[in-house]
């Protein structure tokens, strides 16, 4: 059965279009896969020829028709050429892609959706109440049951796999809104994420919040209160889950191979490891939504866009990740 893979441009007046066509590109003829691109047809196809891609991208029309690169734009009309970095028609019609692709998958149309780069502080300047595209879709999904994963390999081949108790909030605020409940989940989903993914085990290892996990209390007592029973209580579910460990020790002992995912308790706890090892292949993924969604793990690049020169490393391992799920689902 042939899959169908959606993507959103995201924000184009950054690398998003750029960085979709060149994946496109590369793997134009690795399988049958058919793809919808979500977002503005003109820059799409003046970008494609610009490039000396062409890609032939087909105005949409059914999921009958025959071909396999589609376009279609969820706005009534298009964007103008001249668009500055970051303006609010492109900030609009990235969060109008992202809708689209959402409903295609809720209505089953789309087997997995893949997300180009947007600019929240943007998106928010154009009048929409943005948190990140995690929050916007679980949202649109009407679930609060998701976690961020990112995930990549380094130059050996060694994985990284880190699920998210907290995401995109003030450091200041993190201790205040961990809870039992929100590393359960964490927990939950980056063992299910192992599976998923077809590994041999699913041993995942938490880290904890304070340095040295909390040495007993004497620094912060968030492991003896929170974190820790959650574990506890997500190993009498019968998962094989460890800590809460030090931070500083825990991603070293999971490149290696001791664990196959790590669950952090705030956004650069876990993200500056996964970025040390796998900076340009690492692929956001979110996890406990009721469809496939994935996006290179960068940002619009605003100060490369246009140039030709953005390296589209990331965005072909989100697809690449995005069809073997779907393949497996």
């Amino acid at each position: 059965m042939t899959n169908w893979i959606g993507i959103t441009l995201g924000d184009v007046t950054g690398v998003g279009p750029e960085v979709t066509l060149k994946a496109l590109a590369a793997g134009a003829n690795d399988d049958d896969t058919r793809y919808l691109l979500i977002g503005d047809a003109g820059y799409a196809r003046r970008l494609s020829q610009k490039l000396g891609l062409n890609l032939p991208l087909q105005t949409f029309g059914g999921w009958k028709e025959p071909g396999r690169f589609f376009i279609s734009n969820p706005l009534s009309e298009p964007l103008a050429e001249d668009l500055l970095e970051g303006s609010p028609p492109a900030a609009r019609a990235a969060i109008a892609a992202l809708q689209a692709g959402a409903e295609h998958c809720l209505r089953h149309e789309l087997d997995a959706l893949v997300t180009a780069p947007v600019h929240k502080a943007n998106i928010v300047r154009a009048g929409h109440a943005f948190v990140g595209q995690t929050e916007f879709l679980s949202q649109l999904a009407g679930t609060n049951r998701t976690a961020m994963m990112l995930l990549g390999q380094d130059s050996q081949g060694r994985w990284l796999r880190v699920a998210l108790v907290t995401t995109h909030i003030p450091l200041k605020l993190v201790a205040q809104q961990l809870t039992r409940e929100k590393v359960e989940l964490a927990i939950e989903l980056a063992a299910q994420s192992c599976r998923d993914l077809g590994l041999a085990r699913a041993r995942v290892a938490v880290c904890g919040l304070n340095p040295h996990a909390g040495e007993s209390g004497t620094m912060g007592d968030e492991e003896q209160t929170t974190i820790g029973p959650a574990v506890l209580a997500s190993q009498r579910r019968g998962l094989d889950v460890v800590g809460p460990l030090s931070g500083d020790t825990v991603f070293h002992h999971a490149l290696h191979g001791e664990f196959d995912a790590v669950v952090a308790m705030y956004h650069d706890q876990g993200l500056a490891p996964l970025k040390a090892v796998a900076f340009e292949t690492g692929v956001n993924w979110t996890l406990g939504l009721p469809f496939i969604r994935t996006s290179p793990d960068h940002g619009t690049a605003y100060d490369i866009a246009g140039r030709g020169i953005a390296n589209p490393s990331s965005m072909i391992a989100a697809l690449r990740l995005a069809k073997q799920l779907a393949r497996k689902s």
